[in-house]
């Protein structure tokens, strides 16, 4: 069955026709559904509600699970319709709240300090999964639309490559952006991406200006390779260039990730190689020490050794930034709270 979430007030207002809901009834509905209602939850008579749950999918996500650190940061565990799970994290800020979406059950990039895709990929998320999930998040929170909606920020950091499901990410960035919907600005929104170069430069010249974050993680090739098997398709010389174009067509500023793993990545020499690579055009640099996985071999970088790292990027003119730690308590890593539910043949325990 189809998922409403996933079309547009205009778009629901053709399909629904086709069930001879019309009218208000439509405007109704479209606004039920971006609060989080079910159809049975909803203020319409008897007989539509049974016929959207005979033919549709009202809300794709649903909380199964949730970790509260000392913090206040949640990290959600949500149910699919499918029963498939994913990983979603709420943070506090002054600002407000920002929520880390996830974009495909799992991930096929096999980055090597990930657990989001010790499993590879299952599937790609739709538009209104993605959506689905600010949504329950926005409830949870007792939020609603317009000025009474809680949540400020996204970004698309969870499980699975953005760019890998370019088409559902990009309906997702239209739908969430909407008036008639949650309204976020694209200003508020991140997407990070280990760097699929050609559509980098599609988000670009298809008019998108949100937050372009690159998962760089190596001052050269040869040592990205070792960390991300992608970098043995897209080189940093073809990232950077990409990320160059989308800052001339989007002006905005492109940040770097860079996780800090001990003895690979976290030399001073390296810190100086970021700085001539970063050259040439607005970047900031957000490093992080890695918060180990399990079922990997690699050792974060010390706190201390992270904090000398930012110190000599900023020494070189680098912008840079230690990213605050939230959540530590709950499971940090991405993907480990879905693996303790996830058994070896898939099934959820």
């Amino acid at each position: 069955m189809d998922c409403l979430l996933d079309f547009s007030k205009e778009e629901l207002k053709e399909i629904l026709a086709s069930l001879d809901i019309k009218g208000f009834r439509v405007e109704q509905i479209f606004v039920a559904l971006n609060q989080g209602k079910t159809f049975t939850e909803m203020n319409i008579p008897s007989e539509i509600k049974e016929k959207l749950s005979n033919n549709f999918i009202s809300q794709p996500v649903l909380i199964l699970d949730k970790k509260i650190s000392r913090d206040g940061t949640v990290k959600f565990l949500f149910r699919l319709f499918d029963n498939n799970i994913i990983e979603g994290v709420l943070m506090k800020y002054k600002y407000g709240y920002t929520l880390c979406v996830s974009t495909q059950v799992g991930c096929r990039m096999g980055c090597k300090f990930c657990a989001s895709t010790l499993n590879g990929l299952v599937r790609n998320l739709s538009a209104g999964e993605i959506l689905g999930q600010v949504i329950v998040a926005n409830k949870f929170l007792g939020g609603k639309l317009g000025e009474n909606r809680m949540i400020t920020n996204i970004v698309l950091m969870g499980s699975g490559e953005p760019l890998d499901n370019y088409e559902n990410v990009t309906k997702f960035l239209k739908l969430v952006t909407s008036q008639y919907s949650l309204n976020i600005s694209e200003r508020n929104i991140s997407l990070s991406t280990c760097g699929v170069v050609e559509n980098i430069k599609k988000l670009a010249d298809d008019g998108f200006k949100i937050t372009l974050t690159i998962s760089l993680h190596a001052s050269n090739d040869e040592k990205r390779k070792e960390l991300m098997p992608i970098a043995n398709k897209y080189s940093i010389k073809k990232i950077l260039s990409a990320c160059k174009y989308y800052f001339k067509k989007t002006n905005r500023r492109v940040v770097f990730e860079y996780v800090l793993v001990k003895d690979k990545n976290d030399t001073l020499e390296d810190a100086k190689s970021l700085k001539e690579l970063l050259k040439g055009f607005p970047t900031h640099l957000n490093v992080i020490p890695l918060n180990s996985v399990e079922e990997r071999n690699l050792i974060g970088s010390t706190r201390e050794r992270a904090n000398e790292f930012v110190q000599m990027l900023t020494k070189l003119g680098q912008s840079a930034t230690l990213r605050r730690t939230l959540g530590e308590d709950i499971d940090g890593a991405c993907g480990q709270l879905r693996q303790k539910y996830i058994d070896n043949n898939g099934n959820i325990n």
